[in-house]
């Protein structure tokens, strides 16, 4: 499948102007773009916004299974993407049919009977916490200092471990995302983490998401239990966490949000709205594989290939954005949690959204004159074609007393 005008899905592009780069791929490709991933390995990347909703719509033609990937013999064992596309995962990424539907439902369930109250109350504390460790300093870098540290505390609480081991948690989830040489240390480390917690839960549940996952009654091992609370992990926290950082960028950048940041609530929920059209922290994610040869948008599509969701260039098609300077007002048909049986379960959307919202709502409560300290062309972006989130965030105030 490869062709001579694949695109690499890879360098600085993805890091400083991944917009412009969507419109010019699908400018010269259409909408299901030839790429490369490390390697010169093939992959299709659909950037159509009916083109993506057809192929996570139809999990039989598109299937999660990576087993039926053409490109395996090609993929050594040391390939860095093997984390992100694995091979033989017992997780709920890679199962599919009604196995996989048992398994949602169990996450679904051990998730939304979480008090979203309670929930917030964490995430206010845990913020209040962050808040008051740099508000007398006057400066702060919110991406560091903050964001990156707010979703995996919360979240950890959520699950059942106690506050003592949340930062341990935070070093090595932030690790394991980094990807860099303490990934698979970091990722050890909520590995083991996460297995003693379900030890623990076997012989002694209490009211929490780990204890209700294990009461489930659909037969799922406690290797099968830990390998999702995994993902829920990785899941929950970095995009949450990107979208604290890219919501507060809007709003302390763009003048459309100025009056969110003297007290009006209700343009928080729009900039974060806003972000999951124009700048959501999951841009591209892999993948699906198709079951037989097909065709899709216009391409011939081989039984086995590997297919990545553009979720950021769905959301701008130009199709389905006509007025792509125009704000959203609240229309939520973006592709940013998915769609299909694969998606992001609902309640698991509604822990993000309450960690999210809280997260901003306590830094324009207590830093009330809060500015940018730098040039806002200055602003730099890891560079991920996957995971779209800002490096730092510096930003000035008056200092004010820790509470």
């Amino acid at each position: 499948m490869t062709t001579p005008d694949a695109v690499p899905l890879s360098g600085p592009r993805f890091q400083t102007d991944p917009a412009r780069l969507y419109r010019e791929m699908r400018r010269d490709h259409g909408s299901v773009v030839p790429v490369l991933l490390d390697g010169d390995i093939p992959a299709w990347l659909v950037l159509g916004y009916r083109e993506l909703h057809q192929v996570t719509g139809d999990p039989v033609l598109f299937s999660r299974d990576s087993d039926l990937w053409n490109q395996w013999e090609n993929i050594p064992a040391d390939w860095p993407l093997l984390p992100m596309i694995g091979r033989k995962q017992p997780s709920i990424l890679y199962t599919v049919g009604e196995r996989h539907r048992q398994r949602a439902a169990m996450v679904s369930n051990a998730l939304e009977a979480v008090d979203p109250f309670e929930m917030r109350g964490h995430a206010e504390r845990f913020a209040d916490e962050l808040i008051d460790a740099l508000c007398a300093e006057g400066e702060a870098d919110l991406i560091a200092q903050y964001a990156m540290l707010l979703p995996v505390r919360v979240l950890a609480r959520l699950y059942g471990f106690s506050d003592e081991e949340g930062p341990a948690l935070v070093t090595a989830l932030n690790d394991m995302i980094d990807g860099r040489e303490r990934a698979l240390a970091g990722q050890a480390h909520l590995a083991g983490s996460m297995a003693r917690l379900v030890a623990e839960r076997r012989k002694e549940p209490a009211d929490d998401v780990v204890s209700r996952m294990l009461a489930d009654d659909s037969g799922f091992s406690d290797e099968e239990i830990v390998q999702d609370l995994m993902v829920m992990m990785a899941a929950g926290h970095q995009p949450t966490a990107d979208w604290i950082g890219n919501s507060l960028r809007l709003m302390l950048t763009d003048d459309r949000f100025a009056a969110s940041l003297f007290g009006g609530r209700n343009s928080v929920a729009e900039a974060m709205n806003e972000v999951l059209w124009e700048d959501t922290p999951t841009q591209n994610v892999a993948g699906r594989w198709a079951a037989r040869d097909t065709r899709l948008g216009g391409r011939a599509v081989r039984a086995g290939d590997l297919l990545l969701l553009g979720l950021q260039g769905a959301n701008s098609d130009p199709q389905v954005r006509t007025h792509a300077s125009e704000l959203t007002g609240g229309n939520n048909a973006h592709f940013s949690f998915g769609h299909g049986e694969h998606r992001c379960p609902f309640p698991a959307q509604e822990v993000a959204e309450v960690i999210a919202r809280t997260g901003i709502e306590v830094v324009l409560d207590r830093l009330p004159d809060i500015d940018l300290a730098v040039p806002a062309d200055s602003l730099t972006r890891r560079p991920s074609p996957w995971l779209r989130g800002l490096t730092r965030l510096p930003v000035r105030f008056s200092p004010v007393p820790a509470r």
